[in-house]
C-alpha cells in the first residue's frame, strides 16, 4: 500500500483555489481537498517581509500521486513560487486511509 499524505499549498485567491482542487479530484490525482480561505500569511520575500490574504489547500492523496499533483499546481497556480509542501500521514483511521490510497485506482 502507498504512504497517504498531505500536501498544503496555498492560493491567492477562491477562484484559483477551487480550480486546482477540482482539477486534482476530477484527476483522481487527490481523495480530497479542503479550501479554507482567509488565511494570514506573513511571509519573507525579496528580503522584505509580505502578508496576503490566501486560500489554502489541503490536499489528501497517497504519495503515488505526489509528481502529478506538483504539475497540475504549478501549471494552474499565478505564483512564481507556490507553496507545495508534503507530509505523510504517520496515523489516521485505517478505513479513512484506505479510502485515500483508493481514489487514484477508481480513475
Amino acid at each position: 500500500m502507498t504512504q497517504a499524505i498531505v500536501t498544503l499549498c496555498t492560493c491567492p485567491d477562491r477562484n484559483t483555489a477551487e480550480k486546482i482542487a477540482r482539477l486534482l479530484v476530477d484527476g483522481a490525482l487527490a481523495a480530497c481537498v479542503n479550501i479554507l480561505p482567509n488565511v494570514m500569511s506573513i511571509y519573507s520575500w525579496d528580503g522584505k517581509v509580505e502578508s496576503a490574504e490566501e486560500h489554502l489547500l489541503i490536499i489528501k492523496s497517497s504519495t503515488q500521486n505526489y509528481q502529478d499533483i506538483e504539475t497540475v499546481i504549478i501549471s494552474h497556480h499565478p505564483y512564481e513560487l507556490p507553496e507545495i509542501i508534503a507530509v505523510p500521514v504517520e496515523l489516521g483511521l485505517p478505513e479513512y486511509i484506505n479510502w485515500i490510497n483508493s481514489c487514484h485506482a477508481s480513475k
